[in-house]
């Protein structure tokens, strides 16, 4: 018995608006001199803290808080190569996170970017429930900016970009933030070059047997260099086994407190 099997021909499909701002993305990556270096890093003790804390808490907000604290200390991490009007450095006084969160969109994926500004200075709890809302309520209200950007053609996003990039260092880093955090280590893989336009990008893969990742930081080579990264990497490491270990530590036992009746 023969079937008839369809045969799909060849043709054309408009760029989605899915792709839109992740193509930006990658345009933008190109005009930024970012090198990519690793440690592999233990984090058992803040493991067993996350673990112990009854409040659910993600790795990717105990990274940007900590990574945020170290930022502190390292100003080029707060820098900014600015290109116009003339080639100058713009140094924010604090350090704004950006975690890249994955949405489904009547059944496509997207990239969208989720903004945590002071986030070395916000509890835990704060952060998590700030990503919860990115990740679940509708992307037209937590992202407006980059759903309104999404929806116009590409010459007009570039002079948009551009505007945003340039024109205002505050503008910038308010729009963009500072640093950005990207991970699939959940789904057992690395990146090992995170893409980006920012002065640096972060990400981890999944963790062993022993409670050690591989963390990644790709920075602008224009305003580090790779021993201070290296120094950068491990006072991470150390940021947190212990602040941040700490906060969790704190966190179960205001959780697990008896109430005292006044």
């Amino acid at each position: 018995m023969s079937r008839s099997l369809t045969v799909e021909q060849p043709r054309r499909l408009a760029i989605p608006r899915s792709r839109r701002l992740v193509i930006d993305l990658l345009r933008l990556n190109r005009q930024v001199p970012t090198t990519p270096h690793d440690r592999r890093i233990d984090l058992s003790v803040v493991a067993a803290a996350r673990e112990r804390s009854a409040q659910r808490t993600s790795w990717s907000i105990l990274f940007i808080k900590a990574f945020a604290i170290v930022a502190a200390k390292y100003p080029p991490l707060r820098q900014t190569y600015m290109p116009w009007p003339w080639a100058h450095l713009y140094q924010h006084p604090h350090s704004s996170a950006t975690i890249v969160t994955h949405r489904e969109v009547d059944g496509e994926p997207w990239l969208f970017w989720s903004r945590f500004p002071r986030s070395d200075e916000l509890p835990l709890d704060r952060l998590q429930t700030h990503l919860d809302r990115c990740q679940t309520e509708p992307v037209q209200e937590m992202f407006k900016q980059q759903w309104w950007l999404s929806a116009f053609p590409s010459w007009i996003r570039r002079i948009v970009w551009w505007w945003t990039l340039n024109v205002s260092g505050v503008t910038r880093v308010r729009r963009c933030g500072t640093f950005f955090l990207t991970t699939i280590g959940s789904r057992g893989a690395e990146i090992s070059h995170p893409p980006g336009f920012l002065t640096s990008g972060l990400t981890f893969g999944p963790f062993d047997e022993r409670g050690r990742s591989r963390v990644t930081l790709a920075y602008d080579h224009r305003l580090l260099d790779g021993r201070m990264v290296a120094d950068i990497l491990a006072d991470l490491e150390q940021t947190l086994n212990g602040v941040i270990a700490e906060e969790l530590v704190e966190m179960s036992a205001a959780t697990n407190s008896p109430c005292v009746a006044a």
